[in-house]
């Protein structure tokens, strides 16, 4: 097996996110982070042949890196990474999947599930660097989402001090109600570049569903949001 570019992509952001991973056979993979406020699920072009868990991931896409047009072949316990000349063979041990961090069928199951959501926009990259660069420039760690005379608006803001400076960007979407202030930690926006579709819920979750990508992020809402009176 080969794996391609965007597979790779993907698995360098599920690093970020989680550094163990959990393998199952079939071409979708999933993460949960530790703290379990970030799920992701996405289906690649590769087909893993079984289950196995791999306790660094970053380690493991570094191992293919070491050989040029790397070729994986999976045995029981490891797998053998070799070039396409064979000439240079690494084996690569798995880790007993019970040891690592993986979101349930069950967890991933009631994510996939969710179809109903207060708010909804489409959030393309050039409006998420934005966020990310004031976030950084101004040292803020939080985005709210709130409604202002029919659009809905992005703002930067420090959370602990409300006169400090703040950063805000509107865009366009859809709400039930004016009465809302949905936060996300910039932290968590760990996802790959792309277009997304967003939708915020009441019950603290979000959803960021890739469009041109099998690629979605369930991240939770900051405690502090409120919505309704």
């Amino acid at each position: 097996m080969k794996l391609s570019d965007s597979t790779t992509q993907i698995l360098k952001n599920y690093a970020s996110i989680n550094s163990n991973i959990v393998f199952n056979p079939g071409s979708r993979i999933t993460t949960i982070s530790e703290a379990r406020n970030i799920l992701s699920s996405a289906t690649v072009d590769a087909s893993f042949p079984s289950c196995f868990g791999v306790y660094d991931l970053n380690e493991f896409l570094g191992v293919l890196s070491l050989v040029d047009e790397p070729q994986v072949k999976f045995e029981d316990k490891f797998a053998v990474i070799a070039d396409s000349t064979g000439r240079s063979k690494i084996k690569y041990f798995f880790t007993d999947t019970d040891m690592l961090t993986s979101p349930n069928g069950t967890m991933l199951d009631k994510a996939m599930a969710m179809d109903s959501f207060e708010v909804e926009f489409e959030l393309d990259p050039e409006t998420l660097n934005k966020v990310k660069r004031a976030a950084s420039a101004l040292g803020h760690s939080v985005v709210s989402v709130t409604a202002d005379n029919g659009s809905l608006v992005l703002t930067v803001f420090d959370a602990e001090n409300p006169t400090t400076n703040t950063f805000s960007i509107d865009l366009n979407g859809t709400y039930e109600s004016e009465n809302f202030s949905f936060v996300l930690s910039i932290a968590n926006l760990k996802i790959i570049p792309g277009t997304y579709k967003v939708g915020l819920s009441s019950k603290l979750m979000s959803r960021f569903t890739h469009t041109e990508q099998d690629v979605t992020y369930w991240i939770a809402l900051e405690k502090s949001s409120t919505y309704g009176a």
